[in-house]
């Protein structure tokens, strides 16, 4: 068996190399000729609501509105429609084993992509990636990517950026209720329910969804439920917000498709949609909890926030006829209090905010040979890890023209994590425990950045910042290089990012370009080429590269739009030492990672109540994970996919028909190559040509 290991730990997790996350897809997407470069409120700039558009910060602001008009699916396919995003996906059943990769990171993509929800970080502790099912299409307000780090707002993982998903207020919103049903390829059907009600002081927002799914592939079955509910209360100077969440999701895993052409083996031809695991699964629920209270105190802005999260994962692996079982419980309590102070300094404008944010994962893994023998676990690995940090960012307005913004964090890691092994355990005679360990390190983040309007319409912006990634407990819970397991503790990857841009507006539309420049050192990855299966701090690598994108109104009728990312991904030096060979890794270009990637859109009212829109998307070949060293021969090529979406409205009524992968290519953007075998690899190909219809009805 010669699947990666990467793969094999996050499927064990509850979900795929990509990252298993479940996401509720209402047949449509962004349209990206409609995003915002800068939106007039932009949250994740400073952790509170701000309406200065000018502050020196490279956003892109995807509304509600846009998720209703696209011809994308699912909401990583919206993203990956955005400058600098690449995506890679396993299945292709509504975004179930995706991950989100900005910057060019490759295979832990999704640990150096912060993704958050109100704020809040919803990248968890182990490698079973975001829980994108949580997060109802309905209940989104807006989307907002912040390239460039954000790590002294956020702390972990934001090494190339942040992606804050914001969730609708009901007191933003009239009373209404909405109710959706699609039906598409594949067995596809799903249902959405969206209710607002609202007073003076008060308002609730509720939303439920139901999503079932066969697959493009067998054993691919996907059936997932959500809701989500909102609830504000309004005081003087502020508001009380509660929010509530759960979901529920099962998923049936097919596996890859391996190719070796020594041995005149390729299912990708042969049997491109079946299934080389019939006897995988994976489950997995979740609830989750927060409350905020914000009030204005005179030149002050205060929230007070805590939060309490949870999920269960279940998965089950045959592994040819040696079942591995695992049950994974996970618990989050957060705390993020802060401030905000505008007050003039030095005569000018000036905003500083301040803050304290604490977060506890308590995790707990059981692992045997069958879900009946769970309940006396071969191994039973407990692990807590709590994460303090104090930060300070502040906005001075030097000029009319001329504005700069600093700060500074200070993060405190702590992990304390137990293994028990019971060898007599059904299936536990040949395993072994971990000695119990911990680790406590602390690690600071900064930035300093400016904006200078160069003319009424053109603005350039630039910042110099540096973030940093703690390991999370799937990648420190492996084995030595006799095969025991053990507590491999790693070194914090460290990032100094540096960006150049321009922004250009107008009132027919908006244009970006930016130059960037990522440095990493100690970089948190799986070395499939040590003696063993351990972790380890790869050499230094770098990435860098130019986003464009713009959006251009023709005509009152028809938007266009573009985004063309270049990414450079190398290793700048080093080797990765291996058993039996070394592989040589300096000047290689980093797998996983296309050097080129464009999309194109556009969007056309041919009728005063109909739209046609369209979006085409090029990405270029990358290696292969697990290629390090580019001598594969072989790397995913290149493909072109377009998508079309018409919508109508007439009345309280929505329709609309939307057609993926129009020219009906066979493409996959994740492939692994052996560990053992010279030119053996295995693909995940993605489905052909695929349709749905939704209808939807909304009372106001």
């Amino acid at each position: 068996m010669f699947f990666n290991q990467v793969v094999r730990r996050r499927l064990a997790a509850g979900v795929s190399a990509a990252g298993m996350c479940f996401v509720f897809s209402h047949a449509v997407a962004q349209a990206p000729l409609l995003v915002s470069l800068a939106d007039e409120v932009v949250v994740t700039a400073t952790r509170f609501a701000d309406r200065d558009a000018g502050r020196p910060v490279n956003v892109t602001v995807i509304t509600a509105e846009d998720i209703r008009n696209s011809a994308a699916k699912t909401l990583p396919d919206l993203l990956s429609e955005q400058a600098g995003i690449a995506i890679h996906d396993l299945f292709g059943n509504n975004a179930a084993t995706t991950t989100v990769d900005l910057r060019g990171f490759g295979v832990t993509g999704g640990q150096n992509t912060l993704i958050l929800l109100d704020g809040r970080r919803i990248v968890d502790v182990d490698l079973s990636g975001v829980q994108w099912s949580a997060i109802p299409f309905a209940a989104i307000e807006r989307i907002e990517i912040m390239r460039g780090s954000g790590a002294v707002l956020y702390g972990d993982g934001a090494s190339a950026g942040v992606i804050n998903i914001i969730t609708r207020s009901p007191m933003d919103s009239a009373k209404s209720a909405t109710a959706s049903v699609r039906a598409g390829s594949y067995g596809t059907r799903d249902g959405q329910f969206n209710a607002n009600l609202r007073g003076e002081r008060a308002g609730i927002n509720f939303t439920g969804s139901n999503f079932e799914s066969d697959g493009y592939r067998a054993n691919n079955r996907n059936r997932q439920s959500n809701a989500m509910a909102d609830m504000r209360w309004m005081t003087d100077g502020g508001e009380i917000a509660f929010k509530a969440a759960t979901d529920h999701q099962g998923l049936r895993l097919p596996g890859a498709r391996q190719v070796q052409p020594s041995t005149g083996v390729n299912l990708l031809e042969t049997d491109r949609r079946g299934a080389a695991t019939p006897l995988d699964w994976s489950q997995r629920s979740g609830n989750q909890f927060t409350l905020d209270w914000r009030q204005q105190a005179g030149v002050a802005e205060f929230i007070l926030g805590g939060g309490y999260r949870d999920k269960q994962q279940n998965s089950y692996f045959d592994f040819s006829g040696f079942p591995d079982y695992r049950e994974v419980e996970l618990n989050v309590w957060s705390f993020t209090p802060r401030v905000r102070v505008a007050q003039p300094m030095f005569g000018r404008e000036n905003t500083l905010v301040a803050g304290f944010d604490e977060y506890r994962w308590d995790y707990r893994l059981r692992k045997s040979n069958a879900p009946a023998a769970i309940t006396r676990p071969i191994n039973l690995v407990n692990a807590q890890q709590r994460n303090r940090a104090f930060y300070m960012h502040d906005t001075l307005r030097v000029t009319e023209n001329a504005t700069l913004v600093g700060g500074w964090r200070r993060e405190r890691f702590g992990i304390d994590a137990r293994d028990v092994y019971d060898a007599t355990a059904p299936g536990g005679a040949f395993g072994s425990g971990a000695t119990p360990a911990s680790q406590a390190v602390s690690v600071t983040a900064w930035e300093i950045g400016g904006r200078y309007q160069l003319a009424p319409q053109l603005a350039a912006i630039g910042k110099f910042a540096r973030s940093y990634r703690f390991a999370n407990v799937d990648e420190t819970y492996e084995t030595s290089p006799a095969f025991t397991a053990q507590f491999q503790f790693l070194r914090p990857q460290i990032n100094l990012v540096t960006e150049l841009g321009a922004e250009y507006k107008q009132t027919r539309g908006q244009a970006r370009a930016t130059l960037f420049n990522i440095d990493v050192t100690d970089e948190v990855h799986l070395d499939p080429f040590t003696t063993g299966v351990g972790n380890t701090n790869l050499p230094p690598s770098r990435r860098r590269g130019i986003e464009l994108e713009g959006r251009l109104n023709v005509v009152e009728s028809l938007r266009l739009s573009a985004a063309y990312t270049y990414t450079d991904a190398r290793f700048r030096e080093g080797v990765l030492p291996g058993a039996t060979f070394s592989v040589a890794i300096a000047g290689k270009r980093v797998p996983l990672v296309p050097q080129h990637k464009l999309n194109v859109g556009s969007s056309w009212s041919f009728a005063p109540k109909t739209r046609l829109n369209a979006m085409a998307t090029y990405v270029g070949s990358q290696f292969m994970d697990n290629d390090e060293g580019n001598n594969l021969g072989r790397t995913i090529p290149s493909y072109v996919v377009a998508d079309l979406k018409l919508v109508h409205e007439q009345g309280a009524w929505r329709m609309s028909a939307a057609v993926n992968n129009l020219f009906d290519r066979n493409y996959y953007n994740y492939a692994v190559r052996s560990q053992f075998v010279l030119d053996r690899f295995n693909a995940y190909p993605l489905p052909g040509r695929n349709a749905a219809v939704t209808l939807e009805y909304t009372y106001r």
